[in-house]
């Protein structure tokens, strides 16, 4: 008796969409620390479990980055020193800005478009310093992501519980 396994499932496809402009006019009126101090989270988690690389902290390190998702109203404004990702609580000029809205953080992350498609298309825009954004962006494109475990968590959301 020969047993077949059914084919993984395929993610969710992202559409494109736009949050509400009530969402943004919300947003833009609160302080911007509190979405600075998640993505340091976050990226000091990825380094400190070996998911992003030590190269990472160094291209960043004494610069001043910014993640703004238009159509959130929400920016990150934030540094690297000594290999720890800091938020940034006084606004200051940015040595680079990646610009872009919500839809295309979320397909980049979840590799349903790579990031020079999502630049081309102008989903997602580099100011400032565009060396340096190319840099990081190329670093993005580098990285090994997602990696299997959140892969499978990645396949089911959006799912309902049985």
């Amino acid at each position: 008796m020969t047993f077949t396994l059914p084919a993984p499932p395929t993610p969710p496809t992202i559409p494109d969409f736009r949050l509400p402009g009530l969402l943004k006019a919300l947003n833009q009126r609160l302080p911007q620390w509190p979405h600075a101090l998640s993505l340091c989270l976050a990226l000091n988690t990825a380094a400190r479990l070996g998911l992003l690389p030590e190269e990472a902290q160094t291209l960043c390190a004494g610069r001043v980055l910014q993640v703004v998702v238009e159509d959130a109203g929400s920016e990150a404004l934030f540094t690297c020193q000594n290999g720890v990702f800091r938020p940034l609580w006084q606004n200051r000029p940015a040595d680079v800005s990646f610009r872009g809205e919500l839809h295309a953080y979320l397909k980049l992350l979840t590799r349903q478009e790579d990031a020079d498609t999502l630049f081309f298309n102008r989903q997602l825009s580099i100011a400032g310093d565009t060396e340096l954004g190319l840099a990081i962006k190329n670093l993005l494109d580098a990285l090994d992501w997602p990696p299997p475990a959140l892969a499978g968590c990645i396949k089911g959301l959006g799912k309902r519980p049985s």
